[in-house]
């Protein structure tokens, strides 16, 4: 007779019943009707390190996903006031209030310079959120060496 590992050869008597404690592998079936018992696993862990490393990589790309909703989103509201009329609107109250040869919004709004200070604002950004997240994780380290760590309550529910 050959098995495959894993398999059991069928039990003898019709009568036995394994119970979980006389075979390891017995499978407890719960009676018709029974409702199943939800239960909450609970685990103690404590943080002790964070790796600078994988810091660095992660705020990285969290930062560079940050600048380029801040470009999509500057350059989309530059667009939406284009279209919607509100630099020229602007524009020739300027114009009415100042008379002619006044300075106009569109000299300092134009979709250029939208452009290029919203690239330079993700720029910055990018560089300040990645050292600073990077920083971060050695302040952390250096203090979990100190205070032991954070302590987390992780419940698993089944």
């Amino acid at each position: 007779m050959t098995t495959t590992s894993g398999s059991r050869p069928p039990e003898s008597g019709a009568g036995n019943r394994a119970t979980p404690a006389s075979s390891p592998g017995a499978v407890v079936v719960p009676a018709a009707g029974a409702t199943p018992v939800m239960r909450t696993r609970r685990v103690r862990m404590t943080v002790q390190r964070i790796d600078p490393w994988t810091v660095l990589r992660l705020s990285f790309l969290l930062s560079m996903a940050i600048a380029i909703i801040t470009v999509v989103a500057s350059l989309l509201l530059w667009g939406l006031l284009a279209s919607g009329g509100v630099f020229t609107s602007v524009d020739s109250t300027l114009e009415d209030v100042l008379g002619d040869g006044a300075l106009t919004v569109t000299q300092y709004f134009g979709f250029g310079k939208v452009l290029s200070i919203s690239l330079l604002i993700g720029a910055i950004d990018v560089v300040l959120i990645t050292a600073l997240s990077t920083i971060g994780a050695f302040l952390f380290n250096l203090a979990a060496s100190l205070a032991g760590g954070l302590e987390v309550t992780v419940a698993e529910e089944s």
